[in-house]
């Protein structure tokens, strides 16, 4: 028999708890209990700043001078960085270790965030944001690599809290806090407030985080070159995708080279894998149905964000309403956050399962987003609260269970057999979220932009000259401008704007019900995909249960 056909015993869930109890710690101090707070607070932040950029651009434009073309380029330029330096935390993390990177990134992009709003130069100020997203962009992917390798398996649950509550809390409580920014402070807090936020999460990562040992020799040196094509060939798709609806997609030549350059790219890093294998990636590893099943859910999650990011705002903004009178909509999704994710860590702790939870919210969204179709053109900001309490709900179940259901997947997936396939899972999971954003965000401005005109076709076939409904509309209003107007012609010119205006706000109404019961329709899918999840061998509850009984084990020794 030869070596290759030997096939060696699987082992069994009782094996693979009692070997993931034994490798993370049982206990807490409070150097680690700095070093989450540090990584989840870093993970926060970068979700904020992104938010406060995308909110704060026509500020920025107006008091620095810059076109629109180019200032739709300047959140693009923080999101490539992230994407950029994505994939590539793999190869820095596995060769100098998650505290000195972070460090060494976190005062970068400090130093970066206070003289962003001092720069005048348009081209600086683009490099110099896909600088501070190079630097935020290592943050998210290290932070599930030290939650899985450093945190006691019995706080594990609240930390998967915590990081739900800053990440999604920042997405819902940025409107709100931009608006007061620029309300009783200045436009520059967009950049200052990161600023502030990250030395806090440096102080955290210095005292929480131990220094990694030096990094093993390994018997192939890792390939510079395949990381750098495969994370300049993402930035340069996402990119292309950020800029599609804007540029016309294939009818601009822009968009045509950055999406060509990028596929070649990341061609490039495929045929470099294949004819030479990195030590630090484990793709291998990825090819998990569980994985795949996961990823693909976190991508929907990623799409049903444009709910608070996108429709809501957005049926807000047609009636002129500013970030901080929309924030009061989309916070209190936000403000059920908190409390419920810290009742979901509870349950987990008490071996509820992942799946549940993360049908919950799915559920509780599909709900909201059914809810929130059934608005009209005159619903205000108090019209949304009790969706939006609602939509918190089902994101703090659907993100908490997902998360909960990712960790659980990489502990008893082997995760923490080797360093490499947990960088390369953590890459993995960052590389879908962000593209799941943005390619949501991207469907859905390009649904409600093919759905805005189709309306506005349908009505304005029912809109026309010598129909009496329309004909006796325009005399009625014709009249009431009249005692305004400088004589018949320019009333009845007013009223056929007026017209023209009611008519674009229903057909814009209408396209923002229909994203709605996309979003809805969306949930329906996921819920399928959940279904075809496979219940974990053990729950938290069950790990730390056998992580109790090893630490007695070992105390009557």
């Amino acid at each position: 028999m030869s070596a290759s056909s030997i096939v060696l015993p699987q082992p069994s869930p009782a094996q693979l708890a009692r070997g993931i109890a034994g490798a993370v710690p049982a206990d807490l101090s409070k150097s680690p209990l700095l070093g989450i707070l540090g990584v989840v607070t870093g993970a926060g932040v970068v979700t904020l700043t992104s938010r406060m950029i995308s909110l704060g651009v026509p500020d920025l434009r107006g008091h620095q001078g810059f076109s629109y073309d180019q200032s739709a380029w300047i959140g693009t330029a923080f999101d490539v960085g992230l994407m950029f330096i994505g994939p590539f935390t793999v190869y820095l993390g596995g060769l100098m270790g998650p505290r000195r990177i972070l460090l060494t990134a976190a005062a970068i992009f400090t130093v970066l965030c206070i003289f962003l709003p001092f720069i005048h130069n348009y081209h600086f100020l683009i490099v110099a944001t896909a600088l501070a997203g190079l630097a935020s962009g290592t943050f998210y992917p290290l932070t599930l690599t030290f939650a899985l390798r450093n945190i006691p398996l019995r706080y594990l649950p609240f930390t998967i809290a915590l990081y739900a509550s800053f990440v999604d809390g920042a997405v819902n409580i940025a409107p709100s806090l931009y608006g007061w920014y620029r309300n009783h402070l200045s436009w520059e807090w967009i950049f200052w407030n990161s600023a502030v936020i990250t030395p806090l999460m440096m102080l955290c990562i210095y005292l929480g985080i131990p220094k990694s040992p030096p990094a093993k020799e390994h018997g192939e040196a890792p390939s510079f070159a395949g990381f750098l094509y495969a994370s300049a060939g993402f930035a340069l798709v996402l990119a292309a995708c950020e800029q599609g609806e804007r540029l016309d997609w294939w009818h601009s030549g822009v968009f045509t080279a950055l999406f060509a350059s990028g596929s070649f790219l990341l061609l490039c890093a495929l045929v470099r894998r294949l004819l030479g294998p990195n030590p630090l990636v484990d793709m291998p590893y990825l090819r998990d149905r569980e994985t795949i099943l996961l990823g693909t859910g976190l991508f929907f999650f990623r799409f049903f964000l444009v709910t608070t990011i996108i429709l809501v705002p957005q049926a807000l903004a047609i009636h002129g309403f500013e970030p901080d009178q929309i924030g009061p909509a989309v916070i209190w999704t936000a403000a059920s956050f908190v409390p419920l994710a810290f009742v979901a860590g509870f349950l987990l702790l008490s071996n509820a399962d992942p799946r549940l939870l993360l049908a919950a919210g799915f559920t509780a969204m599909a709900v909201a987003s059914l809810m929130n179709a059934e608005m009209t053109s005159a619903w205000a900001a108090a019209n949304f609260y009790r969706t939006e309490f609602l939509m918190g709900f089902g994101q703090c179940f659907a993100f908490i269970g997902l998360v909960s259901a990712i960790i659980l997947q990489g502990l008893f997936s082997g995760g923490l057999v080797k360093p490499q396939r947990i960088l390369t899972f953590s890459a993995f999971f960052h590389t879908i979220r962000l593209f799941g954003g943005t390619l949501g965000a991207v469907l859905m401005g390009r649904f409600i932009a093919e759905r805005e005109k189709f309306h506005s076709n349908m009505l304005g076939l029912h809109v026309q000259h010598g129909s009496w409904i329309t004909d006796g509309s325009v005399r009625q209003m014709t009249g009431g401008f009249y005692a305004k107007s400088t004589g018949l012609a320019e009333a009845t010119g007013r009223a056929l704007d007026a017209v023209g205006g009611r008519l674009r706000l229903q057909a814009y109404t209408l396209s923002l019900i229909d994203g709605f019961y996309l979003v809805a329709w969306a949930s329906v899918v996921a819920l399928v995909l959940v279904a075809l999840l496979r219940e974990s061998p053990l729950k938290y509850g069950d790990l730390y249960g056998i992580q109790q009984e090893q630490a007695a084990v070992k105390g009557e020794r």
